[in-house]
């Protein structure tokens, strides 16, 4: 019994129970199991869905036929998923055939106990109960209402005196029990204050400096709603996802500034990344990682050399040659290097920009030593990088979109395990040697560039920022599915 089939009864059985000559009643469940059954309709808040979705009402609830098939679009939801796959989001990988539909939607009209059904699938997939116990946790937190933090004024520094200490007390006090038990009072951003801000910058994910900026005014005033919003999409995003991979493979989560090597279910390797600022977000990607590039030299993409390396020569010609970025022209239909100091940046417009702009291979090459290589439309890659502070910062989206490596190194000996006549000698002497030169890898692994703001390690979620707002969109896409109206309110 497919879905459309699934309603097909429904509907049957909504003309069967209307007939006043209906000699038996063709529902399984008995009038005290539709009852337990619409009970735990109205419950669907705590799977993350929306009874609204599902027209929960009191008509709904006293046609037998209308709760079955309210009932059965839920457990549909619960299994393949709310939303549709958003446009970009080749990340989500959903195989609704690995999950078919027959016996749970056959348990639901013929089960005497329908409602068991509709738990055990909300139960399906990974994660589930430690999230749903997070969502709960979520929304008791949210009827608690949160002072506000005015962010003006600028940043917030340890030790200062400030008019916004007492709404920044209050807010922390609400949230953090060791505060609350000693909560301070006055203007100063005392010691004690200081040490919860850093207790909440680390839970938020943020540099725990206990230094008061942008991000972290944005992190105290998040409302309650986002973080339960990011909770469900985290389920939904796991409801009817398709068999995990058994080779080995590359999964970059972009929110959460992690690389890990997997095989199986074994991490063999997990490093800290940079992503591209919200500015110039990374793009998710699935792919092949084909081959590592030594000694790369470095090609300015245009849009970089407009935006960033414009206003640097306009400020002071000489300051991209010091980085060993040479500038070219095309003229003649040849590639002619330009002196920068002959150019008068000033009258340069960013739209008209006829320049070409190379980094040459050495330790200043905003690639570092190392360039990993994928195909994907965006001329994203991996690589290595001179700017080894960023690494130290909770909080990683720095780059201009491609996937900055805490330790390209062991990533290059981990790739080239197995390949005849490599080792970790031979690569040091060709990164030794200065020359830029290619190796395809004989093992392509597989590499996903994804999008999870919410994680789970055993019973602990850690919930990050939405840095490029998908999980909004993919909240949007949640609601705005057309709300299902039961064949009973229909006729």
């Amino acid at each position: 019994m497919d879905r459309r089939h699934f309603l097909a009864a429904i509907a049957a059985l909504g003309a069967a129970s209307g007939r006043a000559n209906a000699q038996a009643r063709p529902i399984a469940a008995g009038p005290e199991a539709l009852a337990r059954l619409g009970e735990r309709l109205l419950r669907v808040e705590e799977d993350g869905l929306d009874p609204r979705w599902y027209d929960l009402g009191p008509a709904t609830l006293s046609d037998p036929a209308a709760i079955l098939r309210a009932a059965g679009l839920v457990v549909t939801d619960l299994l393949h998923g709310r939303a549709g796959i958003p446009v970009g989001r080749v990340d989500l990988r959903r195989d609704t055939a690995a999950h078919p539909l027959t016996p749970w939607l056959a348990q639901i009209t013929q089960s005497a106990e329908p409602v068991e059904a509709l738990d055990r699938a909300a139960q399906a997939g990974p994660d589930v109960a430690v999230l749903k116990a997070e969502l709960a946790a979520a929304r008791a937190r949210a009827l608690r209402p949160l002072p506000t933090v005015p962010s003006a004024g600028g940043t917030l520094e340890p030790g200062v005196d400030d008019a916004r200490v007492p709404a920044l007390r209050a807010r922390l006090a609400a949230t953090d029990p060791g505060l609350a038990a000693r909560p301070g009072a006055g203007t100063e951003y005392d010691e004690a204050l200081v040490a919860a801000v850093r207790r909440f910058q680390t839970e938020a994910g943020l540099e725990p400096d206990g230094r008061i900026g942008a991000l972290t005014f944005a992190a105290l005033n998040r409302s309650p709603q986002q973080q339960i919003d990011q909770i469900r999409v985290a389920l939904d995003m796991r409801r009817g996802l398709a068999p995990a991979l058994r080779e080995r493979r590359i999964e970059v989560n972009v929110p959460d500034y992690r690389l890990l090597v997997l095989e199986e279910d074994r991490v063999l390797m997990d490093m800290a990344v940079v992503v591209g600022r919200p500015a110039r977000a990374t793009p998710m990607i699935v792919t092949r990682l084909t081959a590592v590039q030594f000694n790369p030299p470095w090609g300015v993409p245009q849009r970089l050399a407009k935006e960033d390396m414009l206003p640097r020569l306009r400020r002071d010609p000489q300051s991209l040659a010091q980085r060993g970025i040479r500038i070219f022209r095309r003229i003649d239909g040849e590639l002619t290097e330009i002196d920068p100091m002959t150019v008068d940046w000033r009258s340069i417009h960013p739209d008209r920009f006829p320049f070409i702009l190379r980094q040459d291979a050495g330790d200043l090459n905003a690639l570092g030593r190392l360039k990993f290589i994928m195909p994907n439309g965006d001329d994203i890659f991996l690589h290595d990088t001179p700017e080894r502070q960023y690494f130290r910062r909770p909080d990683r989206a720095f780059s201009s979109g491609c996937i900055r490596l805490e330790r390209p190194m062991d990533f290059l000996t981990l790739l080239l395990d197995g390949m005849p006549g490599w080792d970790r000698e031979r690569a040091d002497r060709m990164l030794a040697s200065r020359a830029t030169s290619v190796t395809s890898l004989r093992r392509q692994l597989p590499i996903r560039l994804h999008y999870s703001t919410v994680t789970v390690a055993g019973r602990d979620v850690r919930i990050r920022p939405d840095i490029y707002g998908l999980d909004q969109a993919y909240a949007r896409a949640m609601e705005s599915r057309a709300p299902r109206v039961p064949v009973a309110a229909r006729s």
